[in-house]
């Protein structure tokens, strides 16, 4: 039995916090804080799964990153993960936090990355999801199964012409198996993408790209870092994610297998067992 988002969730707080940006919380637990960040296009939800398992170790945090979901929709002005960092350093600063782990999903873990790299003061380790925008020197990698230009078409089908067809779509490229993406999480989606100030700002972000980072700069990160690849993902392979943790002094990568890109979603209790583990120093 797959349990509905909202059950999952039961006993979180949803709330709104933020003094430069509107941000909205899913919150559970008490202790070190984490901050959780969906990927490009996405929505708290993502973490949907995990944040009470989180939460019963760590305050667990999952959040609408700008221009997404129900979050603040500031002007575009060409820069995205800078902006998605200076709101997490937002949150943290009206919440009285002083330093937070962070784990980001695909574009969430550049935004991860931007916090270790230019405000290592303020975290505390770093949870690289699938996380790609990373300059490898050239050789070091193999080419990806799909190219990116391929595995966007299913995205700007849903920005473009949102309808639960198209939303489901795009939902089936995060995951092995199609019957894993709920008529729920479609159902979500759909009401933020037929949003017209939400769609727009994705139009936005699609036309503009994102950042990438040198090795030179991961390199410069001191945060214990655990990269998480999965077996399925057709737009990096492991051999990514052992590169992307050897930059990273003290860091490792852990292989989920059986998962595309939502591993926290996939395998949720698998993600949490090792996310778990790390952030409390037993791997």
């Amino acid at each position: 039995m797959v349990n509905s988002i909202w059950v999952d969730l039961l006993g979180c707080q949803v709330h709104y916090v933020g003094t430069r940006y509107r941000t909205r919380v899913i919150e559970y637990g008490a202790g070190e804080p984490l901050i959780l960040l969906h990927g490009g296009g996405g929505h708290a939800e993502a973490y949907s799964r995990n944040v009470v398992r989180l939460g019963q170790h760590f305050r667990a945090m999952a959040i609408d990153m700008v221009w997404h979901g129900l979050s603040s929709k500031p002007p575009f002005r060409g820069e995205a993960v800078p902006v998605y960092g200076n709101q997490v350093l937002d949150l943290m600063d009206t919440l009285g936090i002083e330093r937070a782990h962070v784990e980001g999903e695909a574009i969430g873990g550049r935004v991860a990355l931007w916090m270790g790299i230019h405000h290592p003061e303020r975290v505390l380790r770093l949870v690289l999801n699938n996380t790609g925008g990373v300059n490898f020197k050239e050789g070091s990698v193999q080419n990806p199964v799909e190219t990116q230009a391929r595995y966007q078409s299913a995205a700007n089908a849903a920005i473009e012409h949102p309808t639960r067809e198209t939303i489901r779509q795009r939902l089936e490229r995060l995951m092995v198996i199609p019957d894993r993406v709920t008529d729920e999480l479609v159902e979500i989606r759909y009401r933020y993408y037929s949003d017209p100030e939400t769609n727009k700002a994705q139009t936005a972000l699609r036309d503009a790209g994102h950042e990438t980072f040198e090795e030179a700069e991961v390199a410069r990160i001191k945060s214990p870092t655990l990269v998480l690849a999965t077996d399925q993902n057709p737009l990096r392979g492991i051999d990514s994610a052992e590169r992307l943790a050897s930059l990273i002094p003290g860091s490792r990568a852990y292989l989920m297998r059986d998962s595309a890109i939502w591993s926290q979603w996939e395998h949720a209790e698998e993600h949490d067992r090792e996310v778990i583990a790390f952030l409390k120093g037993e791997r």
